[in-house]
């Protein structure tokens, strides 16, 4: 029992050491390496760039106040569509003290004026139908009467306008009523009911009553790095893609390239600016972010292969083309690369048709 148990554990012992060696051996022996096999195929290479920026509305139109004052009325809502001279407030004018005394005493005075001339004419009248005086005195007297009551009437329309913003007869080209200037979208109301505004004039910009655009005529605005913009042109199809509608591409037309840069982060930044076409069934809102891919180049119906497949040594590429299939045996051959997308690459010369290139390891 004693022998069984020893030659037992020897043949254990033996077994370890023999599968030890086998292991280490096994290990020790290089590992055939199968690389894919490819071929070239022909395809369109194009090379682009993307710019960043903003969809935007061509021109947004301020609309401010002719008076000073305080806002009564808003006829209309951020949202809403409003057609060019339609009413979109109302403005109460507060008037100014000093103003207001002046054109109060301009009026007195007016009608003082007008009493005396008025009576005036009376005389020369009745003394004009008599034969006493000539026509020429009557006329002239005729004259200053439809002077001083064209004067009372400028100085009461003048008073008017400064109590309420409008007189009588300018009741058609009222201040008070804010007026849109253009036919567009209303994007932004700044106001509210009971805010003071100040009418624009050489010394302020005035308030803002309402931002309003035309959102059929709209534009990419975006910036490039220096970098990529010798590579653009204007006149350049764009594809526009919108931050808020990720499965739709909008067409563009690259219209205008800054002549200055403006330096962002420690990188100069050329803006550019290309026309959107927009679908009719798209809504594009103002101020979406959009991503701009611009195409600097491309080549139809060219050969190409796999970018990885090439080698880099210095100045010069190399392809490996397969000369033996079991174990594969390569030629390293140099070749003429063109155009390339990052993912594939035109080849200009050193590959025929048919010849079958070393590519990634199979794994």
């Amino acid at each position: 029992m004693k022998k069984f148990f020893k030659y037992a554990l020897l043949a254990v012992v033996a077994f370890v050491v023999i599968y030890t060696f086998y292991f280490l051996y096994s290990k020790s022996r290089p590992q055939e390496i199968v690389f894919e096999i490819i071929e070239m195929e022909q395809h369109t290479i194009t090379q682009r760039t993307v710019a960043t920026g903003t969809v935007v509305p061509r021109d947004e139109i301020l609309i401010k106040p002719q008076i000073n004052g305080i806002i009564t009325h808003l006829y209309k809502e951020v949202g809403q569509y409003v057609r060019r001279n339609e009413v979109i407030a109302r403005v109460m004018v507060v008037p100014e003290m000093g103003m207001l005394n002046t054109a109060e005493s301009r009026v007195n005075m007016a009608q003082i004026s007008f009493n005396q001339a008025e009576r005036e004419m009376e005389r020369i009248q009745t003394l004009f139908e008599g034969n006493v005086i000539a026509r020429e005195e009557f006329e002239q007297s005729e004259m200053n009467f439809k002077r001083a009551k064209e004067e009372l009437q400028a100085a009461k329309d003048n008073l008017e306008i400064i109590r309420t913003g409008v007189s009588s007869r300018t009741a058609n080209y009222s201040t008070t009523l804010i007026r849109s200037t253009v036919s567009g979208l209303i994007l932004d109301m700044p106001v509210r009911v009971g805010t003071s505004v100040v009418q624009s004039n050489n010394f302020s910009d005035g308030t803002t009553i309402a931002t309003v655009a035309d959102m059929t005529d709209m534009i990419f605005l975006g910036r490039i790095d220096e970098t990529e913009i010798g590579r653009i042109n204007e006149g350049t199809n764009v594809e526009i893609t919108l931050g808020a509608l990720q499965n739709e591409k909008l067409h563009a037309n690259l219209e205008f390239i800054s002549p200055r840069g403006v330096e962002e982060a420690g990188a100069i930044m050329f803006e550019i600016r290309a026309a959107l076409t927009i679908p009719d069934d798209i809504f594009v809102r103002a101020g979406y972010s959009a991503n701009a891919e611009i195409i600097t180049a491309q080549r139809d119906s060219v050969m190409t292969i796999p970018e990885s497949s090439l080698e880099f040594s210095g100045d010069s590429v190399f392809v490996h083309i397969l000369t033996a299939e079991r174990p594969q045996e390569f030629e390293r051959t140099p070749v003429e690369i063109g155009l390339s997308d990052g993912l594939r690459i035109e080849i200009l010369s050193g590959i025929n048709d048919g010849d079958r290139i070393r590519g990634a390891v199979k794994r």
